[in-house]
């Protein structure tokens, strides 16, 4: 089969991630002694320097980490809402939704203190080691992307006008980052530089180092920067401006943390994902929703797909999140056989256009009014079919933008992490660190008693979904992609070409699985303001088969063609338990995700 690259083979290391220059780095960290941890921990800042409208370091991150010989393991980098950010007092500025930019959709940062955490547990290098790729970029410049270029031009008025400090980094004399130049970013090298002065003042030793790095992210120079950012009247997407909730005793609080990995096991594979703090478990749902036989790509495939997607999202709805504690969400039941098979009969040979959520355990499902309304046909300001790729409008809000990385190493450590937020559109950069804050308590709700709605100390439930799957206990896959509530649909999508079409020399066709045309369907409230929902909308590559799209439009579904190579970001690795060979692949939608490994 044509695939626009090989998937890569071999025995010593392989890395992909939706830019070249982190592939590379965590690859140059492998060819160094380094292990995947300490590869992730590399690409994860190369990232924050070469895709800032998709990641930042006061963003947030999930890990899933399989390593070699021990049990998945999630580690969560998603903060939570700050003390002060309550219902009633976003209620009291007039608020029926939080904001999609500016300080008051800031949780507490959680990306760094991730990362640092994932290092000093299992990775073997020095931070100023791992820091050094990123640093460099930072401080001598990297080609930028044209996204870059195309988001910074997106959002130059706000930049302008309100938000100068980021006009400062990102449009130095009045012009944006261009393709073909280098682009640089002198105050967040400066910053990782003093952060590591000081870490190094702590003392000797690689762990004594982290930590204290991590305390200077949290209670030294870093928070108070960060504090004076959150505490700065901002012009936000509610065409207001306000300041953030976000105080020192949060920031000294949180900590990144392990957890284990909710599981689902199909023909074969257990697939690992997050909690539901994350929208990851609606992956397992769309798996548990599949009949017993199904052939690959044909229309009543992709019908199915589609239907059962619909199903699992309405479930997110009604009963994923954070707020209302962990024995809040029935997950055993949402999984459950006889549960799936009740919800199962529901798909019919035509397109629900309705938002039907279950009730496991006979539970009474709760959505949000908002979520009732959109579900209704009342009208959003992003309530049409929009492009697989996330998308950025002039006020900044944002649709999605992410990044992922995967890495394996010969020692069979593998990693999978999806870093997202604190975009350079999100808030403004904060003066002197060269990073804004992040804005992922918009996926809250401003109602009580849901299990999404905004609470302190909660995390708001996150589209962030790295993804790991074994076959007899032993780690073989790990995958991802950006584009927010698209994520767990292409990665369904993704994981059933991988496990149901034959292998490529002997191994997964993991290329040929990310290079099959995509689709996803927005018949479901987004995660992101303004909270908008298409009932019955599909947008697939126009690379779809015709007789595809003529079935699914017979059978009601609102099919959208966009670009031929417009949906989806995914990188995947692989390892064969028994011959130890290696694999992965990249997409080469965007022209910048690559893999890399020998």
């Amino acid at each position: 089969m044509f695939t626009t690259r090989p998937t890569l083979q071999g025995t010593f290391g392989m890395a992909s991630s939706t830019h070249w220059l982190a592939s590379q780095s965590a690859l140059a960290v492998l060819e160094e002694g380094g292990n995947a941890f300490d590869a992730a921990v590399a690409a994860g800042f190369v990232l924050h320097v070469v895709e800032p409208h998709l990641c930042g370091p006061a963003g947030e991150v999930p890990v899933m980490l399989a390593p070699a010989g021990r049990p998945v393991r999630v580690l969560c980098g998603q903060g939570v809402a700050p003390a002060g950010a309550s219902i009633a007092h976003y209620r009291s500025l007039g608020l029926d939704l939080v904001p999609g930019t500016g300080p008051l959709a800031a949780a507490v940062p959680g990306a760094f203190d991730a990362w640092l955490l994932l290092l000093r547990d299992w990775g073997t290098w020095p931070l100023e080691r791992v820091l050094r790729y990123a640093i460099g970029y930072a401080e001598h410049g990297h080609p930028p992307v044209p996204q870059l270029t195309a988001t910074v031009e997106r959002v130059r008025e706000v930049f302008t006008t309100e938000w100068t400090a980021s006009a400062e980094v990102y449009l130095p004399g009045g012009r944006p980052p261009r393709p073909g130049s280098l682009f640089a970013n002198p105050a967040l090298a400066v910053t990782w530089r003093r952060v590591l002065a000081e870490a190094a003042a702590a003392g000797p030793g690689r762990e004594t180092r982290i930590e204290a790095a991590r305390r200077v992210w949290r209670e030294g120079f870093v928070a108070e920067a960060l504090l004076r950012a959150a505490a700065r009247p901002t012009l936000d997407t509610s065409g207001e401006r306000h300041t953030g909730t976000l105080t020192g005793d949060d920031l000294a609080r949180w900590s990144a943390h392990y957890e284990e990995p909710v599981t689902f096991d199909w023909r074969g594979w257990t697939v690992c994902k997050a909690g539901p703090w994350t929208q990851g478990p609606a992956m397992l749902q769309q798996l548990a929703l599949l009949p017993g036989s199904l052939e690959y790509g044909t229309p009543d495939y992709v019908h199915t797909l589609i239907e059962g997607t619909k199903l699992a999202m309405a479930d997110r709805e009604a009963w994923y999140g954070d707020a209302g504690g962990p024995d809040a969400v029935p997950l055993a039941a949402l999984l459950s056989p006889g549960y799936n098979a009740a919800r199962r009969a529901l798909v019919g040979d035509t397109a629900s256009r309705e938002l039907r959520p279950g009730s496991p355990e006979g539970r009474t499902p709760r959505l949000a009014p908002h979520a009732r309304a959109v579900a209704a046909g009342a009208p959003a300001p992003d309530g049409a079919a929009g492009a697989g790729e996330p998308t950025v409008a002039p006020d900044g809000s944002v649709r999605g933008d992410t990044c992922h990385l995967d890495v394996v190493d010969r020692w069979g450590n593998m990693v999978s992490a999806t870093p997202s937020g604190g975009w350079l559109q999100s808030n403004p950069v904060v003066p002197g660190l060269g990073f804004p804050l992040g804005t992922r308590l918009q996926m809250t709700w401003l109602e009580p008693g849901l299990p999404a709605s905004l609470t302190p100390g909660r995390r708001p439930r996150t589209t962030l979904t790295p993804s790991l799957a074994l076959r007899g206990g032993e780690p073989v896959l790990a995958f991802g992609t950006p584009g927010g509530d698209q994520q767990d649909q292409w990665q369904t999508h993704f994981f059933l070409a991988a496990a149901l079409r034959p292998p490529v020399r002997g191994g997964l066709d993991l290329q040929g699985a990310i290079d099959a045309p995509n689709w996803h369907t927005e018949s479901f409230p987004s995660s992101f303001f303004p909270r908008g929902m298409s009932p019955g909308a599909v947008v697939a590559e126009e690379r779809m088969p015709a007789r595809t799209v003529a079935a699914l439009r017979a059978r009601g579904h609102a099919v959208t063609l966009g670009p031929p190579w417009s949906e989806g970001r995914l990188c995947a690795v692989a390892r064969d338990p028994e011959s130890g060979l290696l694999s992965a692949a990249a997409n080469p939608r965007g022209m910048q995700g690559y893999a890399v490994g020998r």
